[in-house]
């Protein structure tokens, strides 16, 4: 049997495993192990000697540090009340119009993404702090449920964004080109949701109600209260792009920031710290047993030669370009109703990425578009958080929102999928939208 032919049973076997719920990291873990052991005759030396090799490499990574830091960053917002008051300021300033609480909760996704890194995260946090004031206003269900899901996943959208640090690993990619390059779609999607919900309250007034307008004297202190945090987003980015800090030493910025506006806003107490460590170590641990597991995968697959094969295979076939991308983008979307976003990544981009640096796409440069598919995977993965039936954030905030049925949180979310996929293809056929900001910073 051919290296590839093992390669393409392992990976089935692999899917096999994840539709029995098996763990990600532990399917891949022995999906990789089964193709090293079948190509060697079932002798484990090489498995065993691959293993031992790869876990000291992973673990003993610098760029990788930055995980923790990221995650330790949104934990001290999550657990600070920073996301309380990022809330607070986006409806005192256009809570008073027709659907302004829904669109408030949008620009307060967007504002937590940029210190959190994680969808979940962003949609747990925000749908505690919002659902109960929607619902206190009068906003439909469906209307409020809807918003809060397809916004939390500004929370990978808008940099620092974790899936973005492991693409860059993978692919050896620049994390702060990634991050800048991530900043205009991530807002072209904050702006694409509220142009939904206007659409909404548009068509449906009692869907979004108006709330009372708010004192100036009091829109103005809540927008003082959350300066600090677009401070820190911008020393983050431009520290990592600008070069003055590499990306470890702003993500620990970053997060001492955090901690600090947290403490001395008084959101932040023993209790609250102990909390952000302990939900740190337990996400940073999950996530290497992932990045452990992908990386015994991806090197068996290496040397089973499938991925380059598949590449070739592609590449000769003389199917177009486009059909090929839309192709993989039609497979993330199905993916989505299995796993989460960072196990895509870490599934796909080792077979996607030389498949599409070997394709030609509107003469970008290999450059130009290791960036440009980074970000479109990344867009296309946070539908899968999303989309019915199993997408995580629905059940993430229909578990919140008490009373209101899945049936309603998955109908409400449809709209949101539309302007999602008209982003797609604007940044298909423009990939300048992503690559722009990072030529003019680069110069």
């Amino acid at each position: 049997m051919s290296g590839t032919a093992i390669g393409l049973i392992g990976f089935g076997g692999l899917l096999g495993l994840l539709a029995l719920r098996v763990h990600i990291g532990v399917a891949m873990f022995i999906a990789g192990a089964g193709i090293y052991l079948t190509m060697n005759g079932g002798q484990s030396a090489a498995l065993l000697f691959t293993l031992n090799t790869l876990t000291f490499a992973r673990l003993s990574n610098y760029d990788l540090s930055v995980i923790p830091l990221f995650l330790l960053m949104g934990q001290f917002a999550t657990h600070g009340g920073l996301s309380r008051a990022l809330f607070k300021a986006a409806g005192a300033l256009i809570g008073h119009w027709r659907g302004g609480l829904a669109m408030a909760s949008t620009a307060a996704c967007a504002a937590f993404g940029a210190i959190c890194g994680s969808s979940l995260a962003t949609a747990a946090t925000m749908g505690q702090v919002a659902l109960p004031e929607l619902q206190r206003h009068g906003y439909s269900g469906r209307l409020a449920t809807g918003t809060l899901a397809a916004s939390g996943t500004l929370g990978i959208l808008i940099p620092p964004s974790v899936p973005l640090v492991v693409y860059a690993v993978l692919t050896q990619e620049s994390i702060g080109k990634l991050f800048v390059a991530a900043v205009v779609p991530g807002i072209l999607a904050a702006l694409g949701y509220l142009a939904v919900i206007a659409l909404i309250v548009r068509r449906d007034p009692a869907a979004g109600p108006a709330s009372a307008p708010v004192p100036w004297g009091e829109r103005l202190r809540a927008q003082l209260n959350v300066l600090p945090v677009a401070l820190v987003f911008l020393v983050v980015i431009v520290g990592i792009y600008d070069g003055w800090a590499n990306p470890t030493e702003a993500a620990s910025i970053g997060a001492a920031a955090c901690g600090l506006i947290a403490l001395l806003s008084g959101g932040m107490g023993w209790r609250e710290l102990v909390a952000s460590v302990y939900g740190t170590a337990q996400a940073t641990a999950m996530i290497f047993l992932v990045l452990i597991g992908a990386d015994l995968l991806n090197s068996a697959l290496a040397v089973s030669q499938m991925p380059v094969e598949l590449a070739a295979w592609v590449r000769d076939s003389g199917m177009p370009p486009l059909l090929v991308l839309f192709t993989i983008i039609g497979v993330y979307i199905l993916l989505g109703c299995v796993m989460d976003s960072l196990a895509m990544i870490l599934l796909t981009v080792p077979i996607f990425y030389p498949m599409v640096m070997g394709l030609e796409f509107f003469g970008l440069s290999v450059a130009d578009k290791s960036v440009w598919f980074g970000i479109l995977a990344l867009m296309v993965v946070e539908i899968g958080l999303v989309h019915p039936p199993v997408g995580m954030n629905l059940y993430v905030i229909n578990r919140l929102a008490k009373g209101v049925p899945m049936r309603e949180t998955a109908l409400g979310v449809l709209p949101f999928l539309a302007s999602d996929l008209l982003r797609i293809l604007l940044l298909v056929f423009c990939p300048g939208v992503c690559l722009w900001l990072v030529r003019v910073i680069g110069g």
